[in-house]
């Protein structure tokens, strides 16, 4: 996966996922990121995290190291 600007980089993810409330879930992060046109390989990435909750950025990006 590309690391960096743009691409699958943990940044990008973020930035597909602006506007998500916390604690959530992994489907409500997956609309979010549908919802601002997040690319193909963004949402795999999602669908890729095994945790079904989240409690902030900071459990996003720590799913986003272990798929990595």
């Amino acid at each position: 996966m590309t690391r960096g600007l743009g691409g699958n980089s943990p940044a990008n993810v973020q930035f597909y996922l602006k506007g998500v409330e916390y604690p959530t879930s992994k489907q409500a992060l997956m609309d979010c990121a549908r919802r601002n046109d997040a690319p193909e390989e963004v949402m795999d990435t999602i669908q890729r995290f095994d945790r079904d909750e989240y409690g902030g950025p900071q459990d996003v990006m720590k799913a986003y190291g272990e798929i990595e």
